[in-house]
């Protein structure tokens, strides 16, 4: 096929001997079949930001560290350096994430290098050696619903561990390779530490998984994991392997408001005797 624009270079470099077939095109990249010498791997063609249609940038990248702080202060203020520098920011993400969760033991595409927005990965195969499905291209037994939910759940544990949340997790964002679920398409994952959204993004990562499996086998629907191995991750007890039992206990309290507004009129109360009290300490002073 005609090689594009954006893969030439690689090409002329010699990292790419062959491009094969164009597999995809999505809201963030297009994703190309390609040849590497003997491998054959994917690479995933970054859109310009003015071609994105993934509006919440914002939202995903709080709490991403920056260590050049010229740098951080251009993207704070919105320059045009700055704004460059946020968008190299937010395509490293992905290298960097793929990195760090494969070292974690995520089963997610082996990274093979970035360059000029082109991403070069191992590319995930089916038992047949063909171009892997997407979970949501895929039926599965109830047996199978519950291996690979399971199987998503352990990951979801070990990137979390790790400090990242997917924060666009479902199944559209998941392979299906020989072995089960591989999980791809990281650029907005979120620092589990650091952003105000973290918790909430998590739930609804599981809870997307566990709505899909559940489709297959109900009685996944009754299980709450988001919430159990956030409450162990903010209590510091949660680990790579940590075996969750998908209950969770809500609080139920309902609020006795009588009991709230005394506590408010006593803490009115006590800031208006001490507003008096300084008041009368200023007409001795005269």
């Amino acid at each position: 096929m005609k090689i594009p624009k954006r893969l030439q270079p690689l090409v002329d470099d010699g990292m790419i001997d062959e491009v094969l077939v164009q597999l995809m095109s999505g809201k963030e990249a297009q994703v190309y079949v390609v040849r590497c010498g003997d491998d054959v791997r994917c690479a995933k063609v970054f859109k310009e930001a003015k071609q994105r249609s993934f509006k919440q940038a914002v939202q995903y990248q709080e709490g991403r560290k920056e260590r050049n702080s010229r740098r951080s202060r251009a993207m704070a203020k919105k320059t045009r350096y700055g704004q460059k520098e946020q968008e190299q920011a937010w395509l490293n993400a992905e290298v960097d994430a793929l990195y760090r969760l494969a070292s974690a033991g995520v089963r997610v595409p082996e990274p093979h290098g970035f360059v000029d927005g082109v991403l070069l990965m191992e590319m995930i195969s089916d038992a047949d050696g063909n171009v892997a499905p997407r979970l949501d291209e895929v039926t599965l037994t109830p047996e199978q619903a519950e291996t690979y939910y399971a199987k998503v759940i352990q990951d979801v544990v070990r990137m979390l561990c790790a400090g990242l949340i997917h924060g666009d997790l479902s199944e559209f964002n998941v392979l299906v390779d020989a072995t089960g679920p591989v999980i791809i398409d990281l650029p907005q994952a979120v620092d589990a530490a650091s952003n105000n959204s973290a918790a909430a993004m998590l739930y609804r990562d599981v809870d997307n998984m566990r709505n899909y499996f559940g489709q297959y086998a109900p009685a996944l629907l009754n299980t709450h994991y988001g919430k159990e191995m956030w409450a162990l991750y903010e209590s510091g007890e949660l680990h790579p392997d940590s075996k969750l039992t998908g209950h969770f206990d809500f609080d139920n309290h309902i609020a006795n408001v009588d009991e709230l507004m005394e506590v408010i009129d006593d803490a009115k109360e006590e800031e208006a005797e001490r507003q008096e009290r300084m008041r009368d300490d200023d007409d001795d002073e005269y």
